[in-house]
C-alpha cells in the first residue's frame, strides 16, 4: 500500500531534536526529506554512543532523510537552498527567529517562490514578542513552564527531567500543524505559516493547568486524573508496579476498598476523608500491600484489580520492555543499519493504519553530510560544471572535504549560523 504522505516533499534545515523529530516523523509517514546542513553540520552528529562513524542520537532523528550540506555565506548555496523550497510542500527549520530571514530563505521569500509551502518554525517562545530572541532548549523551557517547579513538588528539591519533553512535544505538535496545513492547502491551494513556540506547547500538554490556576483550595484531594499521588507496591513475586489511583482522592479511595472486599474501612476514623486519609497514607497503604502478598502470583492479582478498573504497570527498564512479546508484536523497535555491518536500535512507529497500511518497513542509514549534494542538485536542474563549480567555491560541502562523517571542524563560536533551538 502506498505511505500516506507518498509525494510530499519536506526540506529539513533544523538541528538537534525538535525540528529533525518533525521531519523524522513526516518520513515515518511516507514524506521524502531532505535535510540541509552547514558546514558545522548538525551537532548531534557528535552526540554520544556512536556505532562507528554515526551517533545514535542523530541516527534516531536522522534515517531515512537525504542530505545536502551548504554554506549559506557563499554565493550561489542560497540559490541552491531556495531551488530546494521551490519544490517542496514542507519546509522546517528550528533557528532563532529572524536567522533564515537574514539569508533570504524566511518564510515570506519562500513562499514568494512557492505559495504553496507550509513553512513550519519551531522555536522556544514564539516569532514575536519580549522573549523570541532567547536561546531556548528543553531544560530551560521546561524550567520557565512550570515543569521544573513540579520536581519541588513531588521531590522536595529541584530536579531536570533526562528527557528533552520540551523539543519532543514541539517536533509533535509542529508535524501535527503541518498536516493540518497540508489538508488546507490541498482544500484551498494557499500555503500556510506555522508557529511553534515550545513554551505554550508545554503549557498545551498540563492536564493540570486548570487547576494550578484555579486559585482553589484543593485541600487533600489530588486534581482529577492527577499522577503525583500514584501508589508504588511490591508484587507476590517481589515485582515493583505502579497504580494510576490516589489512594487518598474521594473517587478513588472506594476503588482499592471493592479490590480489597473491605467496605468497612470506609467508616475507620483514619480513612473517613481525604484529610485524614492523607494523615494515616503510611498505614493505609500497609493495609493494601498485606492484602498484594495474599495472592499468588500477579496474573490473579490483576484479575481483582481489574474488576475494580484499578490499572497495574510493572516497573520495568528499557531493555525489559523492548525485548518483550509486546515490542516484538508492535514493531516498537526497529533497527538502523550502521553503515558497518551493525545496527543501531531506534523507536518504531507509534501508529499502526493496519495491516500494512502506509507503514515504512526496514530503516535506511542516516546520511554522511553532503551524501546527497550532487543527486540532489542534478534534479534541481544544475549541471556536473555548475556543480564543480560550487564545489571549488565552497558553497557545498562534500562528504570526502573533511572530517569522519564528511564534513569540516565545526565552526568557532560567533559564526555567521548561530546554533537552532534544539
Amino acid at each position: 500500500m502506498t505511505a500516506l504522505l507518498d509525494g510530499i516533499r519536506v526540506v529539513d534545515f533544523s538541528r538537534v531534536l525538535a525540528g529533525p523529530l518533525c521531519a523524522r516523523t513526516l518520513h515515518e509517514l511516507g514524506a521524502e526529506v531532505v535535510k540541509v546542513e552547514p558546514p558545522a553540520g548538525d551537532m548531534a552528529r557528535r552526540a554520544f554512543p556512536r556505532w562507528g562513524e554515526i551517533s545514535g542520537y542523530y541516527a534516531q532523528q536522522n534515517a531515512g532523510k537525504r542530505n545536502v550540506s551548504v554554506d549559506l555565506n557563499v554565493p550561489g548555496a542560497r540559490e541552491v537552498a531556495l531551488r530546494l523550497c521551490d519544490r517542496a510542500d514542507v519546509v522546517v527549520e528550528n533557528f532563532r527567529p529572524g536567522t533564515l530571514a537574514s539569508f533570504g530563505l524566511g518564510y515570506d521569500d519562500v513562499a514568494a517562490r512557492n505559495p504553496r509551502v507550509v513553512y513550519a518554525s519551531i522555536s522556544g517562545y514564539g516569532q514575536h514578542g519580549a522573549w523570541s530572541s532567547r536561546m531556548a532548549y528543553a531544560p530551560t523551557v521546561q524550567a520557565e513552564t512550570g515543569l521544573t517547579d513540579l520536581t519541588r513538588e513531588q521531590f522536595g528539591a529541584l530536579r531536570t527531567d533526562s528527557l528533552s519533553h520540551a523539543d519532543v512535544y514541539a517536533g509533535l505538535h509542529a508535524a501535527i500543524a503541518i498536516l493540518a496545513a497540508l489538508r488546507h492547502r490541498d482544500a484551498t491551494g494557499e500555503g500556510r505559516y506555522v508557529d511553534v513556540a515550545m513554551a505554550a506547547v508545554m503549557l498545551s500538554v498540563d492536564e493540570r493547568v486548570h487547576a494550578d490556576l484555579s486559585g482553589l483550595d484543593l485541600g487533600a484531594e489530588t486534581p482529577i486524573l492527577g499522577a503525583t499521588d500514584c501508589p508504588f507496591f511490591t508484587g507476590p513475586g517481589g515485582e515493583t508496579f505502579v497504580c494510576p489511583m490516589s489512594m487518598v482522592g474521594s473517587m478513588s479511595f472506594p476503588a482499592y476498598l471493592a479490590a480489597m472486599r473491605r467496605p468497612e474501612l470506609a467508616r475507620d476514623p483514619r480513612f473517613r476523608t481525604p484529610q485524614a486519609r492523607r494523615a494515616h497514607l503510611e498505614e493505609l497503604h500497609a493495609i493494601v500491600q498485606d492484602w498484594i502478598w495474599t495472592f499468588d502470583d500477579m496474573a490473579s492479582l490483576d484479575v481483582q484489580l481489574d474488576e475494580a478498573k484499578i490499572a497495574t504497570g510493572r516497573v520495568r527498564t528499557l531493555a525489559d520492555v523492548a525485548g518483550g512479546e509486546w515490542a516484538a508484536r508492535w514493531g516498537a523497535v526497529r533497527h538502523v543499519p550502521d553503515r558497518a555491518g551493525g545496527e543501531i536500535p531506534v523507536p518504531g512507529p507509534p501508529w499502526h493504519f493496519g495491516p500494512d497500511g502506509g507503514e515504512r518497513q526496514g530503516e535506511e542509514p542516516p546520511a554522511r553530510q553532503g551524501e546527497h549534494n550532487v543527486q540532489i542538485l542534478r534534479e534541481l536542474g544544475y549541471d556536473d560544471s555548475q556543480i564543480t563549480g560550487l564545489r571549488r567555491a565552497g558553497a557545498l560541502v562534500s562528504p570526502g572535504d573533511a572530517g569522519e562523517e564528511g564534513g569540516p571542524p565545526a565552526a568557532p563560536a560567533g559564526a555567521d549560523q548561530p546554533p537552532a533551538v534544539p
